[in-house]
């Protein structure tokens, strides 16, 4: 009987390939048109605010309004990304529909004020937070809940970036580390690619980088490479605990009144504005106001930023979203590395547009504990000529950022000692 069964092993799994495709399509519709939603938004609010930076002024008042609506009508979902997370680790009260609506708003706000934040924490929790939405319609067995939230992960995240091979992995890579599970692998890698079309197809266009190094082997340039995965790693710690520092010491302070956490952090990015001379640090950051700028488009470019660039955005952002404010931290990651890179080229006589690239992609995987996502990420974004050095940045990034990362939530499967943990 068993040897049976076998022989039709395939239909089974056919026909459980067959129910994660029907629930991938209204998993990739729902985020895919959410994520093209907030994409143009964004957009938007960017470009209004370089018409009028006195609402850089405002951005205090900002966070008292994010402040006030995450406590009147939040409740649990300011957790953001990590009750996700969570959620997929020991399932419990599940993401709250609410989620998507409000980091959207939040976001939105945050950005049109002049924080410095990203797009993928909005994207991921917005994707979570409809596919928990989908799994109660459809009556989905807890475990089953897991994958879905994973999907809707992979969903994001892939849609975001335009980069559904590196969307699907993230989803699984990100939840432990030194562990993935390929359980829901095929179901994430779905819905992240229809996503990815469904925002596509809204007209949303991504950022397109160019590196034109030469692609050849050179030791020389290997051993760079090696270096300077080493100061990414570093540079990846570095933002993980400076955020989470801040926040820290934010709730040690302000242990009555919160509201005057954002208020403060705003007064911070203002006088950080000033000090820094530029407002280029605000925002998302992919581009500036000034074609000239300091952005992570211009640090592909000789002289596009000056040596500490990639501090002062640390420093924005980690003030930003420690002290309350919404957005992801992946874009300014791409900002600190991409920078950091450059600077590193520079001095080390290495080609500029391509440890731009490389710090892009490796301080993110050291921040976020997820080498393997960022190897096929550097490939969707900059195409596979220089894929080893990529991966051995990546690689290199993720041994030298310690096992802390931007996700509290994120659990520990195997140290980078090789140790198991659980």
């Amino acid at each position: 009987m068993k040897n049976l069964l076998r022989n039709f092993e395939q239909i089974f799994v056919a026909k459980h390939l067959l129910f994660w495709t029907l629930i991938a399509v209204p998993v990739a519709l729902a985020a895919g048109s959410a994520v093209a939603l907030f994409l143009w938004l964004l957009d938007l609010v960017t470009v209004f605010r370089w018409q009028h930076e006195w609402l850089l002024y405002l951005l205090p008042l900002a966070g008292v309004g994010i402040h006030f609506l995450y406590k009147a009508a939040g409740k649990n979902a300011e957790a953001g990304n990590n009750l996700i997370m969570d959620e997929i680790h020991q399932p419990g009260g599940g993401v709250p529909g609410r989620m998507a609506p409000l980091v959207l708003v939040t976001t939105l706000v945050t950005h049109l004020f002049g924080g410095s934040a990203g797009r993928e924490g909005t994207a991921v929790q917005m994707g979570g937070s409809m596919a928990q939405l989908l799994g109660r319609w459809f009556g989905l067995k807890p475990e089953d809940i897991r994958i879905i939230l994973m999907m809707g992960i992979a969903a994001g995240f892939g849609a975001v970036f335009g980069t559904p091979l590196a969307g699907a992995v993230f989803a699984l890579e990100v939840l432990a580390i030194g562990r993935i599970k390929y359980n829901a692998l095929l179901p994430c890698l779905m819905a992240s690619l229809f996503a990815d079309i469904v925002c596509s197809a809204w007209g949303i266009r991504h950022t397109h980088y160019v590196i034109q190094s030469s692609a050849a082997l050179d030791y020389l340039l290997l051993l760079k490479v090696i270096l300077a995965g080493v100061a990414f790693g570093l540079a990846g710690n570095l933002f993980a605990a400076a955020t989470h520092q801040v926040k820290k010491l934010g709730n040690r302070v302000f242990t009555t009144h919160k509201w005057l956490m954002p208020v403060t952090g705003g007064l911070l990015v203002i006088l950080l504005t000033f000090v820094a001379g530029t407002q280029d640090y605000l925002g998302l950051g992919v581009t500036s106001k000034d074609p000239g700028g300091i952005s992570i488009v211009n640090a592909f470019h000789a002289q596009g930023v000056n040596d500490w660039s990639w501090l002062w955005k640390l420093v924005f952002t980690a003030v930003t979203l420690g002290m309350g404010f919404k957005g992801g931290e992946v874009t300014p990651l791409f900002f600190v590395g991409a920078a950091l890179g450059h600077t590193i080229a520079v001095y080390a006589g290495a080609p500029v547009d391509l440890f731009a690239g490389l710090g892009f992609i490796a301080v993110f995987a050291g921040a976020t504990n997820t080498p393997l996502a960022c190897t096929l990420m550097s490939v969707e974004l900059f195409g596979p000529d220089h894929v080893l050095y990529f991966a051995v940045a990546c690689f290199t990034a993720y041994y030298f950022s310690g096992h802390s990362g931007i996700y509290a939530a994120q659990r520990m499967a195997v140290s980078k000692r090789g140790e198991e943990r659980n």
